[in-house]
């Protein structure tokens, strides 16, 4: 099932800001940077995110974005959703019911054997994403990283995070 880039994209950005804690966040030029993609997409991916509930946004000098909610509390699916959107990979059009040997539309009360094996599959595909909790994706890599990797991290996080203004109102 193909996804858009952007969903790449904004896994990573709430990848990067998982980590950051209450009241510190990411600028998009930041966010944009370290993917190495220019900010005009980042901004739509981080649009949207916003949009979903997944990212809080603040306007300034020091603003920026960072998670909305907790990690535990934030699938692969929420971010696939607020991205793509949630409509079904496949869908049918009744193929079936065209050509020289179509059936009949009295013979195609229950949905073909090749829509119901795409829906199987797109349900799985649903279930797993689901299950898939944006801090354990932190937790592997964080486990899986080579210390200067790490180190080099910590040192762009220092120059790149800032304290957010707190909200009025």
């Amino acid at each position: 099932m193909q996804m858009s880039k952007g969903v790449e994209w904004a896994v990573h950005a709430c990848a990067l800001l998982a980590p950051l804690g209450a009241g510190r966040g990411l600028s998009l030029s930041a966010l944009a940077e370290y993917h190495g993609i220019p900010a005009p997409y980042m901004a739509k991916q981080m649009q949207l995110l916003s949009r979903a509930g997944i990212v809080s946004t603040s306007r300034g000098k020091t603003g920026g974005y960072a998670l909305a909610k907790k990690p535990v509390e934030v699938s692969l699916w929420d971010i696939k959703r607020a991205i793509d959107g949630g409509e079904p990979a496949f869908r049918c059009t009744e193929i079936r019911q065209q050509g020289p040997c179509a059936a009949s539309r009295d013979a195609c009360k229950t949905p073909c054997a090749i829509a119901a094996a795409f829906a199987k599959a797109e349900q799985a595909f649903r279930e797993i994403l689901r299950a898939t909790k944006l801090s354990s994706i932190l937790a592997d890599v964080s486990g899986h990283a080579d210390i200067q990797h790490m180190t080099d991290m910590m040192a762009w996080y220092d120059g790149n995070v800032t304290e957010l203004p707190k909200a009025t109102g």
